[in-house]
């Protein structure tokens, strides 16, 4: 008694895990959305260029910084001096010095130098400071396209989720139109096997139960078509899913909501917004090009060398040593103000900001097409919720009517009192109003989701969930 009782016990506690772990791989939409927006590869490009434009708009900010650089250098060579002409073209040249001699002599010494210079352009009539807003226009600019490729994808995975469910319970609907016809031909195989019906209408029930084959055939085909792109959106391995369809057996609170749409909340809407806002910052960047620029600089100079003061007349007055080379022991200091201000720059700039400005314009005519757009499509949500309402109602009563009209002509066939013609015309009409009841359910909330995205609010479709 005690090890049957185990047993049982067992038995129970597996079949009790078993139906956790069918539950828990059950896909709902939100979780779908979730998966999607952490897995798409192009939405983590975005949120990755909208890093890297955070980080440019902090090194512009830097870049206001002074420039201080220090170098150091020893050398060991010779001075001989020469009158003449020098350029030192691509940086050649070399910076010996020394008094011009008769003729040349090889005596080498070491020699150092040691520098430190700050440079810092302090004043240029806002163009540091619009450098820097251009950039942190940029960065929010990469952010609101970021914003805007998950609301664009969030709408598609629910899209691609909603007709996967419709293809799913479309496949029910084909499977128990399939269970049907086969229980319809074995009743007119036996029937037909005892002489009381034509043996033409075995035939003709066979064919039925073929044609019901294929049309489930083809509507796995569609099924599975549909889950691989919801993969491909989320971001996974293609697989079988097993979706919430309890949303296909209500309908959404929000069916006879007027939803408007908000221009400062939308995202495409802010996207194009953002982008006009950055040409307008890049006009007044522009601007700031034909004026001067002031600069302040400081340079400390510290020399050593091995050539002593009375080299000029006494060529032996040099030592090859090392330290007493590269020891310092002259300096010199050097500060001022500086203006640099290239006139012929004034009619580049002028150009450019032209060309600046007709971009602005441009982006501003983009942004008034989207818009349109989104307002034409807000309009045909209303009116597509609204004939997907009326179908809903209509598919009610006609899924009835078919189930009475089916039921009642397989009696009547059973009885002699009708012909298979009739009952397969009510098995069409039982199997099309099946279908167009799970289709009405999908085009209700396919009508919400397409006014939520004309909106700019996908919660008004998300928290239906």
């Amino acid at each position: 008694m005690t090890s049957r009782y185990s047993v049982h016990l067992l038995l129970s506690v597996i079949l009790l895990t078993g139906s956790i772990g069918a539950r828990a791989q059950v896909l709902t939409l939100k979780d779908a959305v979730q998966t999607a927006l952490n897995n798409y590869g192009s939405i983590k490009a975005k949120a990755n260029y909208v890093n890297a434009s955070k980080a440019a708009a902090e090194q512009a900010r830097r870049d206001y910084l002074p420039n201080f650089s220090v170098s150091a250098q020893q050398d060991y060579g010779t001075i001989n001096g020469q009158n003449g002409p020098l350029y030192g073209f691509g940086g050649l040249g070399v910076a010996s010095s020394g008094m011009a001699m008769p003729e040349q002599n090889w005596n080498a010494a070491f020699g150092a130098l040691y520098l430190a210079n700050i440079n810092w352009e302090f004043f240029a009539f806002g163009r540091m400071k619009e450098k820097i807003k251009a950039a942190e226009t940029l960065a929010r600019r990469d952010e609101r396209d970021w914003q805007q490729e998950q609301f664009r994808h969030e709408v598609k995975v629910a899209a691609t989720y909603l007709n996967l469910l419709a293809a799913q319970r479309l496949t029910k609907a084909w499977e128990r139109n399939l269970e049907r016809a086969d229980t319809f031909r074995s009743v007119v195989t036996r029937r037909a096997l005892n002489g009381l019906i034509a043996g033409v209408d075995s035939s003709l029930a066979n064919a039925e139960v073929a044609n019901a084959k294929i049309s489930l055939v083809r509507s796995r085909d569609v099924e599975q078509e549909q889950g691989n792109q919801l993969a491909q959106l989320m971001g996974t391995v293609p697989q079988s899913y097993i979706l919430d369809s309890f949303i296909l057996t209500r309908l959404p609170l929000v069916v006879t909501d007027t939803v408007a749409m908000r221009t400062d909340v939308h995202p495409v809407l802010q996207f194009y917004q953002s982008r006009i806002r950055l040409s307008q910052e890049q006009e007044k960047y522009i601007r700031t090009l034909q004026y001067p620029a002031f600069s302040l600089f400081s340079v400390l100079q510290t020399r050593g060398s091995g050539f002593q003061a009375e080299y000029i007349t006494d060529h032996t007055a040099f030592t090859r040593d090392y330290w007493t080379g590269v020891k310092p022991s002259r300096t010199n200091y050097l500060f001022g103000v500086g203006v640099t201000w290239n006139l012929t720059s004034i009619t580049r700039v002028n150009k450019q900001m032209s060309a600046q400005e007709y971009t602005s314009k441009a982006l501003q005519n983009e942004m008034e097409v989207v818009d349109q757009q989104l307002k034409a499509q807000l309009s045909l949500a209303d009116t597509k919720m609204k004939n997907a309402i009326d179908t809903y109602r209509e598919a009610l009563v006609q899924i009835k009517s078919a189930s009475d009209a089916y039921l009642q002509k397989t009696v009547m066939y059973k009885n002699g009192l009708s012909t298979l013609v009739d009952v397969t015309q009510a098995l069409y009409t039982l199997n099309r109003a099946e279908t167009d009841r799970d289709v009405a359910y999908s085009n209700v909330w396919q009508a919400l989701l397409l006014k939520a995205a004309a909106a700019g609010d996908f919660g008004l479709f998300i928290n239906e969930f």
